[in-house]
């Protein structure tokens, strides 16, 4: 998939249909001059309904289709028969899609398993018809109840990629080589900031025919918890990672600080994601001798557990995975 077909955040109207009219039929036979009322019950409209689909990892297909309305249900006819209700419209969305309120940005919901369901607006009741009304005052009454009318809002869905490592780190920490050496991604690289623009997402295969799903969120710079850089647009990806992997260049000028300043942000936009396991990878680590690497690692945060690696010669990546599948699994 490219980077431009993953979308993450759509706004869309959804319509659901009215309810169908109540029938005012008199009952009127050969022999039964004055059978009576018998008009039947306007059918329901249609609910607009979201529907998590696993076949599905980004909103792209609702790209250019932003308008649901579901159908009107059918008005009642003679001898009681009810309108048919109006067909239900159905919105599949990946997993991990977020439903909100547009206008209130109150939460609808979330979609989370392959089939859930979740209607977001539904269809108008259908009337009643004049059989209803009947009594003993009023023998024959002539009216009956209109449907009532759909509900429409507008809808923000918002994917969270669900993914059981997230790479986090600043732009140009080597996230997106990373992926690409551990799974059969194949993210866009360059030797420049800000390459990745939208989360990738790759299967790393382990022992005995085992995975997991790795998440290369695009980087994060300083005040990204305010909106700045990409700011929330790719935050919220990192919310549904059961471990966090920290990924800081072994060329950084201060390892511990960048550590500290990633960790502030998370800590800003959402302070729960501290409670999640993290693992913290010097990456291009091919660059540094024996007496760098303990140099560094004197001072790395002693909180969390840490490793050397090299994307570039394949240093101790199986190690890593060692290390996140014990996490996953702690």
């Amino acid at each position: 998939m490219t980077e431009g077909n993953f979308v993450d955040y759509i706004k869309i109207y959804v319509r659901s249909g009215h309810g169908g009219k109540g029938s005012a039929h008199l009952r009127r036979e050969k022999y039964v001059p004055k059978g009576g009322p018998d008009g039947g019950d306007g059918g329901r409209g249609g609910h607009v309904i979201i529907r998590g689909n696993k076949d599905y990892w980004t909103l792209y297909h609702l790209k250019f289709k932003q308008h649901f309305k579901a159908e009107k249900g059918g008005d009642g006819s003679r001898n009681r028969s009810t309108g048919k209700n109006g067909q239900d419209i159905y919105i599949d969305v990946p997993l991990g899609t977020v439903i909100k309120d547009t206008d209130t940005n109150e939460k609808i919901g979330e979609i989370t398993e392959d089939g859930q369901e979740i209607i977001v607006v539904k269809g108008g009741k259908g009337g009643k018809g004049n059989w209803h009304f009947k009594s003993a005052t009023n023998q024959t009454p002539r009216y009956a109840q209109s449907g009532l009318p759909g509900e429409e809002k507008n809808i923000t869905l918002e994917l969270k990629v669900l993914a059981d490592v997230g790479l986090v780190g600043f732009p140009n920490a080597g996230k997106s080589t990373l992926l690409s050496k551990l799974t059969a991604a194949k993210p866009k690289i360059a030797d420049y900031p800000f390459t990745t623009l939208k989360p990738n997402l790759g299967i790393v295969s382990y022992r005995d025919g085992r995975s997991f799903v790795m998440a290369d969120i695009p980087g994060i710079i300083e005040g990204a918890a305010e909106g700045k850089g990409l700011g929330h647009y790719f935050l919220r990806h990192i919310e549904r990672n059961s471990v966090l992997l920290f990924l800081i260049p072994a060329d950084a000028d201060d390892i511990k600080k960048e550590y500290e300043t990633l960790l502030n942000e998370l800590k800003k936009y959402n302070p729960e994601l501290l409670d999640k396991k993290r693992i913290l990878a010097i990456s291009k680590s091919d660059l540094l001798d024996k007496e760098l690497t303990q140099e560094i690692e004197n001072e790395l945060p002693k909180d969390i557990p840490h490793i050397f690696i090299s994307s570039f010669t394949g240093q101790n990546l199986d190690q890593l995975k060692d290390m996140l599948w014990k996490e996953l699994n702690s």
